[in-house]
């Protein structure tokens, strides 16, 4: 039993890790951040609020739905880059928000 949780930890220990790329918004181009979510599947982007002075609002944005958890699909919103205010990207919402749609949007990126 022990050399098999030994060999467990080692297997686990030898897998790499799972990681999400993170950007500031603000520092990349509309062009770059959408090539960053296209590339990569699903990153996470941060950027100031415009509410809250001093606040950092984030989220993960994906390249289409297959991404986002099963009671969720990809929607467009928008996020402030360094050369676009309104830089169009997906990311999941709850299907719940469809308000009665017979079909779920297929949206990618």
């Amino acid at each position: 039993m022990r050399k098999m949780l030994l060999l467990l930890a080692a297997l686990l220990a030898a897998t790499p890790a799972l990681a999400i790329s993170r950007y500031n918004s603000q520092t990349i181009s509309c062009d770059r951040a959408r090539a960053a979510i296209h590339n990569e599947g699903a990153v996470i982007l941060r950027y100031p609020s415009k509410r809250v002075r001093g606040m950092t609002l984030f989220d993960r944005y994906v390249r289409n739905s297959r991404l986002c958890d099963a009671n969720q699909y990809a929607e467009w919103t928008t996020i402030p880059t360094k050369d676009n205010p309104k830089c169009r990207v997906l990311n999941c919402q709850n299907i719940d928000n469809l308000d009665g749609m017979i079909f779920i949007p297929d949206n990618s990126l």
